[in-house]
């Protein structure tokens, strides 16, 4: 643990009253390296003029300030490679605070978060306590990339598995489905996860090879399942590019029938993560699987591009609310606006909706509050190895009669 003594701070106002109220807080939270600036200019210079042992650790920032703005501070910043944190205090709006808090992460600078004025000693102490110096608290954050090359190897020697995330009906707690999440188990560098080389398949043209790997595999596995009694709904995901060729709608129904699953316990779930040109061959794909009775569900609703045309052009039959609106949602009012606009619309449109994204307790309220249909996320289970499903059911359904249904339970 890092004494609070040997954190250096620089705190960013032009208010005297703030800078002195701010100093103050700190000293008596136990901080003795406290430099107190009123200008972004006077800031900037403080900053490049130290070496590296002095440079600030974490900054103080105000964002409405005369002259340069807090915002216009962090682009020099950027400019100065600064190493350090920081932490937004001001007093405008939340959406302001959270879009800049955006900005910030976007330039590669760590935020521990921002606090409204006034700020008090507890919530500041609580932010601060987030700090870590950065060798601890940010180990190799640079993502290897990998080449086609070692893609193509890896899909050769069946180095990719399929791990499951379960999914489960809020209102009862059952256990419904999962979604198939590959991973790569690269023999030097252990498990690799799918942002560090779903990017390189589609620009490669490997997508196509990725997906029926997974794909196969996931129907193998519901097999097995089915046939241990545990007929789970099983997801896959589908890239845009899989929707090219009319080959993919042959692949998806032999691989399936092969393995003896029904076509309504396979859900493909489809993410647009860039513009279709050529919107021809995807809809028919689509439409014609939706007619063998496959289910098709609108990935990371919210994100992508042209997703209400989507919704418009293609017979979904699921949305899933990307779970950048599901988490926190209960206590941020744009996060919740955007929630339950996506929950009105699936209704009107008669759509099952899943949530992802679901961490804790109070998504999960709010998830039984407002109707939805299916929750997905840490609070619910991480992905895991297809021989821990089982297992975990058994302890789901425990939690399910003991903690969040037992009002229900005691009844029967």
């Amino acid at each position: 643990m890092v004494e609070r003594s040997a954190v250096k701070i620089l705190v960013l106002d032009d208010e005297s009253f703030m800078l002195k109220l701010l100093n103050r807080i700190l000293s008596n939270l136990g901080y003795a390296s406290i430099t107190l600036c009123d200008s972004g200019g006077t800031a900037l210079e403080k900053i490049a003029n130290t070496d590296a042992d002095t440079v600030p650790d974490v900054i103080l920032l105000d964002l409405n300030m005369p002259g340069m703005d807090g915002i216009e501070f962090v682009r020099h910043l950027v400019d100065l490679h600064y190493p350090g944190s920081l932490i937004l205090v001001s007093g405008e709006d939340e959406r302001i605070l959270q879009t800049t808090e955006k900005l910030v992460r976007a330039h590669k600078i760590p935020i521990l978060g921002y606090l409204h004025k006034p700020v008090t000693p507890d919530a500041l102490a609580a932010m601060l306590g987030k700090w870590a110096p950065p060798s601890a608290s940010a180990p190799g954050t640079a993502k290897k990339v990998y080449s086609a090359d070692e893609l193509r190897a890896a899909l050769k020697e069946s180095e990719l598995i399929n791990y499951y995330q379960p999914k489960v009906a809020v209102a009862s707690g059952e256990v419904v489905g999962v979604e198939t999440l590959v991973r790569w188990r690269h023999p030097r560098d252990g498990i690799v996860f799918p942002d560090q080389f779903i990017g390189v398949a589609e620009a490669s043209g490997l997508i196509d090879d990725l997906t029926q790997t997974v794909f196969t595999a996931a129907m193998t596995q519901a097999k097995a399942w089915q046939e241990a009694r545990l007929p789970l709904r099983i997801a896959v995901n589908v890239s845009m590019d899989n929707l090219a060729s009319i080959d993919f709608l042959n692949f998806v129904a032999e691989a399936a029938a092969k393995e003896g699953i029904a076509p309504q316990n396979v859900v493909l779930e489809v993410t647009e993560s860039r513009l279709m040109q050529d919107t021809r061959a995807p809809l028919e794909i689509l439409t014609r699987l939706r007619l063998k009775r496959f289910r098709l569900s609108i990935d990371d609703f919210g994100t992508g591009h042209s997703s209400l045309a989507q919704l418009r052009d293609i017979p979904f039959d699921e949305l899933k609310i990307d779970q950048g609106f599901v988490h926190r949602a209960s206590t941020d009012e744009t996060l919740r606006a955007i929630y339950d606009a996506s929950l009105s619309l699936a209704r009107q449109l008669n759509m099952e909706v899943v949530a992802e994204g679901v961490q804790d307790q109070e998504d999960w309220e709010l998830l039984r509050r407002t109707g939805c249909d299916l929750a997905q996320g840490a609070f619910v289970s991480r992905p895991l190895l297809p021989e821990d499903v089982p297992g975990w059911i058994e302890l789901w359904r425990e939690r399910v009669r003991t903690q969040l249904f037992p009002r229900e339970d005691a009844k029967e």
